[in-house]
């Protein structure tokens, strides 16, 4: 060995300088590795989306599987978008309990969020314009946080009379635009669409003809499934930028 580091044109100083820039080399070589990784890994995490609401986000009445969020999840698989549904809906909640507890569903490991809330302002006969603050606070939370958000709305029945049903009707598509959130019209709106309600009471809801039943819910959903991939999308384009 010696012999051949004599002949050599260079000393064994030079070599060792040489392997040691080698090794600093293969070092930062690997480091750039593992941050690719971390940072590819990161990504390849399913987003989560948060779905704030009352019984019909919860689920009331059927079998976890066939519930709304379940079946949204199921969904997405189907249609490959990687996203998680977190079911954030607590059963009889008005637009005020989505308020208290919005700040709190918002953790930081929540990318997104979907807000159908206002079905328990309507059966309490609550005033359109303390639902619209309420609602206006949990957007403003929302925005706050950098979350971006699904405004799914709700029409009042005509027993309430025309003013009280202009009024409430009109919160949902006035603040979708005022804070730029995706809109989608009616929770139940997949199922008025398919014909007469008297109709739809008996094949699509459960019988208290308040909460829809598993057929109903998946109607709903593949109507509402697109909205949510374009809120999926959103998440990305803003990570992006």
């Amino acid at each position: 060995m010696r012999n051949i580091l004599v002949s050599l044109p260079f000393g064994y100083g030079v070599l060792r300088r040489i392997g040691k820039r080698l090794a600093q080399t293969f070092t930062l070589v690997l480091v750039q590795i593992w941050m690719i990784c971390a940072t590819h890994a990161a990504v390849a995490e399913p987003l989560r989306i948060a779905a704030l609401g009352d019984s019909l986000t919860q689920g009331y009445g059927l079998m976890q599987q066939d519930g709304f969020t379940a079946q949204l999840q199921g969904w997405l698989a189907a249609h490959h978008v990687d996203a998680t549904i977190i079911n954030a809906g607590v059963s009889g909640d008005t637009t005020a309990g989505g308020l208290s507890r919005v700040d709190w569903t918002l953790t930081p490991d929540i990318d997104a969020m979907i807000v159908a809330l206002g079905g328990n302002d309507l059966l309490r006969g609550l005033s359109p314009e303390l639902s619209r603050t309420n609602l206006k606070g949990i957007l403003e939370v929302a925005r706050a946080k950098n979350v971006p958000v699904l405004l799914v709305g709700m029409q009042a029945p005509g027993n309430y009379g025309a003013e009280y049903k202009a009024h409430f009707d009109a919160i949902y598509p006035d603040l979708a635009e005022a804070y730029g959130t995706l809109y989608f019209e009616g929770f139940l709106k997949p199922l008025t669409d398919l014909g007469l309600w008297e109709q739809m009471l008996t094949t699509h809801m459960q019988a208290d003809g308040v909460h829809p039943n598993a057929k109903g819910v998946s109607v709903i959903v593949e109507a509402m499934g697109p909205t949510v991939e374009d809120l999926v999308n959103r998440v990305l384009d803003n990570s992006v930028e």
